[in-house]
């Protein structure tokens, strides 16, 4: 092999030494059983849409909405730490091509194979059974001491959490660990609020507070005071609690330990 041949060899073997650190350095590991998409856990509101006011935080609108935040931000193609404006619309549901895919529209032809006569109609529908709750992480703790005064009822808006007793000052305690992602009265119906994030899934709100003791993007931990228990946007002094999971109301004394 004559010395220029050897060179040429040489320079074809770095080059292609390069192209392989490149491919490993460019190249996207997945996990076993990932997908590319997220799960889609909100509903979606086809049409509708939240103009931002004045004091509102991207968490603020997809808690009043019932949306998950992550979601929301997907939507309107908002990344962290997710700033919105006054005056900006927000979409409350994906665009034609967005990160999720619109409800599946129905085909407009009918099928032409014979269907099979349906069964009488029954004279009572029967109700569908409740779901089980979704396992949870959280290691919960009651956020105030008082007795209920008014549990969950699913599906009824103005009961998506428990109501808890208590008189003007007690002590509002954070009921696991997380970070304040919202802090205000700015959600009609909830007076002083407060909305913990406690991981991607799961978020806590405490109402009605006299006052707030912590601001967004505060870090707290289960049991730390954050509140003191008032009546604000309420008749009586009393805790407006609420747990949901990927944005939905679920029912808190399903996770909440047994009291003795």
């Amino acid at each position: 092999m004559t010395t220029a041949t050897r060179a040429l060899v040489r320079v074809v073997a770095v080059a292609a030494i390069g192209v392989v650190l490149v491919a490993c350095g460019s190249s996207q590991v997945y996990r076993s059983g990932s997908t590319s998409k997220p799960p889609r856990v909100s509903t979606p509101k086809p049409g509708a849409s939240a103009v931002v006011q004045k004091g509102d935080t991207l968490y603020g609108i997809a808690f009043r909405n019932g949306i998950d935040v992550r979601d929301l931000a997907a939507w309107n193609r908002i990344g962290p730490p997710y700033t919105i404006y006054p005056g900006q619309r927000l979409n409350l549901y994906p665009k034609s091509g967005g990160t999720f895919a619109s409800t599946p529209t129905r085909p407009t032809t009918k099928p032409t194979t014979p269907t099979a006569p349906r069964p009488a109609t029954p004279t009572t529908t029967p109700r569908p059974a409740t779901p089980p709750p979704a396992a949870s992480p959280i290691a919960w703790t009651w956020p105030a001491s008082g007795n209920i005064l008014n549990g969950y009822v699913d599906g009824e808006p103005t009961k998506q959490g428990i109501d808890i007793a208590g008189n003007g000052g007690d002590p509002v305690r954070a009921a696991g660990d997380g970070v304040v992602v919202y802090s205000g009265a700015g959600l009609v119906g909830y007076g002083e609020l407060i909305i913990v994030k406690h991981n991607d899934a799961w978020l806590s709100a405490y109402g009605h507070n006299r006052s707030r003791l912590v601001n967004e993007g505060q870090i707290v931990k289960g049991g730390q005071q954050i509140a003191e228990l008032g009546r604000t946007g309420a008749a009586r002094e009393m805790l407006h609690f609420e747990i949901r999971y990927n944005g939905k109301p679920v029912d808190p004394q399903a996770y909440l330990p047994k009291r003795r």
